[in-house]
């Protein structure tokens, strides 16, 4: 057993390689000998299971003397899939044995969690956001023990952002993703020019002065679909990130929950402000 759970171990730290390059990164190809970026969805199917299974694995959480536990017991996944033939190659990967569900759950025991109970639905999206890089999204959810199917779905609501400090590209932005990301310039590339990121709001390179206290990789927000409500995280940024609200000012640690949004908030980037509106569908 102990020569079992090492091999798991190995493979899930080499796995841990592709993370870099299917969350968002896109890979050169050669067209009548020059070198272009193809979309995220063009790479390797294998890579983008090692990034889905990679970002389950970060939502992990310490349970504390030495135990973790996984929050969730619904995963699921959307792939982007422009074509049949892209499809077809996702699909041979995804649902051959080992299934994407069985990597998932390994990943989860390697990790110290009980899987048991979690459950992993793929979709196959033909026709992903305009302007999304992104090669896959991971949502993750809970289904009360005992409950009876699937609850309907509620509409997501839109939320909206307004720079009221430092200048973007866009002074007004709305939004109905699941995840939005925030940052310096609308582009993150690499050392080696590979597009790592695509910021949604996106503060100007070059306006100085409040600009320059955003990171490339600042914040980002994401929906819950199982609590209905929206978070923003900080990416490690240099300069932090704040949520204020009714004249106090919170501050969101890196890597933590994040904290929850609210209408007539205001995120702190650096010294960049956003004012905050969500509008929900009235039933």
């Amino acid at each position: 057993m102990k020569i079992l759970d090492t091999a798991r171990k190995l493979e899930a730290r080499l796995s841990r390689t592709f993370n870099d390059a299917a969350q968002g990164v896109a890979k050169r190809i050669v067209q009548g000998g020059a070198q272009t970026l193809a979309p995220a969805w063009a790479l390797e199917p294998l890579e983008i299971v090692h990034a889905i299974i990679d970002s389950v694995e970060d939502e992990v959480q310490p349970a504390g003397r030495g135990s973790h536990v996984f929050p969730f017991n619904r995963i699921r996944v959307s792939v982007a899939a422009p074509s049949r033939h892209a499809r077809a190659r996702l699909e041979a990967v995804i649902e051959a044995t080992p299934t994407l569900t069985d990597r998932i759950i390994d990943r989860l025991r390697v990790a110290g969690c009980d899987p048991s109970g979690v459950t992993v639905k793929v979709t196959y999206l033909s026709q992903p956001d305009v302007g999304s890089t992104q090669a896959f999204h991971v949502d993750f959810g809970r289904q009360p023990a005992g409950g009876v199917g699937e609850p309907m779905p509620v509409p997501r609501p839109c939320i909206e952002l307004t720079v009221l400090a430092g200048t973007a590209e866009t002074s007004a932005h709305s939004f109905t993703l699941a995840r939005i990301d925030l940052g310096r310039c609308a582009e993150v590339r690499d050392s080696h020019h590979r597009l790592i990121r695509t910021n949604h709001v996106a503060f100007a390179d070059s306006a100085g002065g409040v600009n320059d206290s955003v990171s490339r990789r600042h914040a980002h927000i994401v929906y819950s679909e199982s609590s209905g409500e929206y978070r923003v995280y900080d990416d490690r940024s240099a300069h932090g990130t704040c949520v204020v609200r009714n004249s106090s000012t919170m501050t969101v640690p890196s890597a933590s929950r994040g904290i929850r949004l609210q209408g007539g908030d205001q995120i702190v980037l650096g010294e960049a402000r956003l004012g905050v509106t969500i509008t929900r569908e009235r039933g």
